[in-house]
């Protein structure tokens, strides 16, 4: 059963001024079965009011349109449409059901839907109509939650117009969220609000740790790709420059009678193998941000939400690290080419102009 805790202005301005906290929206939860003539299914209804971002609903929303939800009942009024530039006319109440719930009851947008809620007072039912239909491809997200309006989920949990289930709060820099939970920490939680009831607060992290550890583990096998990479074509420079080497004992050899130094015929290799390691990075460079292109523009290789929570490859353009890992596989490969060069020295002139 939720509990409430009291959001009042004085608590939503104090969040709102600390510092890093980009925004605070209020939410109210509530649990209900959407039951339609052949099925049922039990569901979490989330309570927004007008300052929540929808923003995130709207880049992922299949059909209708989000109403503009307030801390009263959702008015008539709604925003962009996902497949329209106008605006339509919703009944009241609404809510917003995922593309997963719509599927497993066989709804569609603008269908009515009752809703139960059960409660100590016994059931009490509710006729909604569903205005829009989202897809976030997050499967624990999608299963259960709709959106309906703040005062809505209110009055059936029988709470009152300053009680919510919480806020959430949106830093500016995602880097510095555990700084604004420990200030949190320092100065609101444990502490108690007009109803008696104790503040806590949760990071996005320690409410969804299976989403962050699979992302982390995403990050390893990156960087266990980029080692291996590199490696690789450490190993095929040195290899190709040992043949190099092996082909021109002769010019080596000669080099050396007219009074090269060692280090000067072993920065002549470097720099010739420095030659094509630039130019590899150069097609390679072109070849990759095609494909990447390509897959932003189109979406060509697919995945399967279920596992992967998106649809498709994400990809992004990141010009500086772009940078940083051609300076970065450049000097690894020339590096790993330091050691083979010292072949040169071991090379006589006499012999070196004999060998065939």
């Amino acid at each position: 059963e939720p509990q409430p805790i009291a959001m009042g202005d004085s608590m939503m301005n104090f969040l709102a001024n600390i510092e890093g906290v980009k925004h605070v929206q209020r939410y109210a939860m509530t649990q209900g079965i959407l039951k339609t003539d052949s099925d049922f299914l039990g569901v979490m209804f989330k309570g927004i009011a007008e300052e929540y971002d929808t923003t995130f609903l709207h880049q992922n929303l299949v059909v209708g349109s989000i109403p503009r939800f307030t801390d009263g009942q959702s008015r008539a009024q709604s925003s962009l449409s996902a497949d329209s530039s106008s605006t339509t006319a919703t009944p009241q109440p609404s809510i917003v059901i995922s593309k997963m719930i719509a599927d497993q009851l066989r709804l569609k947008c603008g269908d009515r839907i009752y809703a139960y809620f059960i409660s100590q007072q016994g059931v009490r039912p509710r006729r909604f109509t569903i205005a829009a239909i989202y897809q976030t491809n997050l499967s624990q997200f999608d299963r259960t939650i709709c959106f309906t309006d703040l005062r809505t989920t209110q009055r059936l949990n029988g709470w009152k117009p300053d009680q919510t289930s919480g806020a959430e709060l949106t830093v500016d820099d995602f880097s510095r969220v555990d700084d604004v939970e420990d200030f949190l920490v320092r100065t609101v939680n444990r502490t108690t609000d007009s109803y008696g009831q104790t503040y806590s607060s949760l990071t996005v992290q320690e409410a969804n740790p299976q989403i962050f550890s699979w992302l982390e583990l995403l990050d390893l096998n990156v960087w266990i790709i980029l080692a291996l990479m590199v490696a690789l074509a450490a190993f095929t420079m040195v290899s190709g420059l040992l043949i190099i080497i092996l082909e021109r004992t002769a010019m080596i050899g000669v080099l050396k009678a007219l009074g090269a130094r060692n280090s000067t015929v072993r920065h002549t290799f470097l720099w010739f193998a420095a030659f094509i390691i630039g130019r590899g990075l150069l097609w390679g460079n072109i070849l990759g941000i095609a494909i990447v292109l390509i897959q932003r523009y189109t979406g060509l290789v697919h995945l399967d939400p279920a596992t992967y929570y998106v649809s498709t490859v994400p990809v992004e353009i990141n010009i500086p690290l772009f940078i940083l890992i051609n300076i970065a596989t450049m000097l690894l490969s020339v590096f790993a080419l330091i050691a083979p060069t010292h072949l040169v020295s071991h090379i006589h002139p006499a012999k070196a102009m004999r060998y065939e």
